[in-house]
Formats: C-alpha cells, structure tokens, sequence
C-alpha cells in the first residue's frame, strides 16, 4: 500500500535510513551518504510534518519511503532540462529508499509508478529526481523506468560536500 507516512513512521523510515548508512560503511560505497549528516531521524521527521513523505508498505511493514513536493533542488537551476517547465507543473521525488532487507523486490520500482501516477492526479506531468552520480543501482532503475539524465553538477549535497549529482527527468503522457 502506497500512502502519506504519518508520525508512527517516522522510526521505520530512520531504520531504513540506518540500514543503509550501516551498508555504505561496510563498502563499497553505493550512495555516498554519510550518517548524522544525510538522511537522518530529522530528515524524515520534517518530510513527515510537512505532509511530504510517502510509504510503500507490505504486511504491515514499510519497506521503502521517499519525499515527493514541487522543490526543486538548488543544483537544477544549473542543469539544461529537455523539457523546460513551470515550477507548478514539475514533481520532485527526493530520497528514496528502499529497505536493503527488501532489495530486488521491485519496491523502488512500484513507489516509483506510484509517484508517477499521483504526479498525474495533480497535473504535474514533468518529474525530476536526483541521486549521487555513485549510485549506480539507482541510475540503473531510473534508466530503466524511462528516465534522462539530463546533466551531473558538482555541488554540496545536504551537508555532504564534493557530490556529484546526477539530475534526471521524464516526461509522463496523459492517456
């Protein structure tokens, strides 16, 4: 079930967000971010406040979370998009996670449809994402799911600095 995370969930969604932190010091590095800095029990507190964050939950459990509004990150304003669009028609999906205890089940994937077709319902049919130019699995999925990328700018991310953020787009039709 795909719905708005509440405050319940707030500690899953910190959980998934340990996980990773534990994987990336294991290494290899996957996402380039860094525990205490990027993502953290905050991030997903003021996403969840502000009506922004969204769960993907199975059984009973939430197995993947990311953060969907109309901001569009600093960094963009320096990519040249294919498809130019006003503020109020493009559909930002920031931080997704997926529980690496979930990985290879399709749940990026599925929240990603999700995130398309709730773009849709509010008229946005021109959607962006962002992910460290390391994060090669994420790069692959968005590929995949018909994605563009459409420049790497070097900037500070969220406090990690020296990142190289790979900006995407993707163009929904109305049928």
């Amino acid at each position: 079930m795909f719905r708005r995370a509440e405050e319940r969930d707030i500690a899953a969604i910190a959980g998934i967000y340990d996980d990773i932190h534990t994987m990336e010091e294991k290494g290899p590095r996957a996402t380039g971010w860094i525990r205490g800095i990027y993502p953290t029990e905050e991030t997903a507190r003021a996403a969840v406040e502000a009506g922004e964050m969204y769960v993907l939950e199975k059984d009973g459990a939430v197995v993947a979370a990311g953060k969907i509004n109309k901001e569009q990150m600093p960094a963009y304003a320096e990519v040249e998009w294919e498809h130019e669009a006003g503020d109020e028609q493009v559909m930002v999906l920031h931080t997704l996670v997926v529980s690496p205890k979930e990985r290879g089940r399709g749940y990026g994937s599925e929240f990603v449809a999700e995130y398309e077709a709730m773009a849709l319902k509010e008229g946005c049919p021109f959607l962006r994402i962002d992910t460290n130019a390391i994060n090669s699995a994420a790069r692959k999925m968005y590929r995949k799911l018909g994605y563009r990328e459409a420049g790497i700018i070097p900037c500070e991310f969220c406090g990690i600095p020296n990142v190289d953020l790979v900006c995407l787009e993707k163009r929904l039709r109305y049928r």
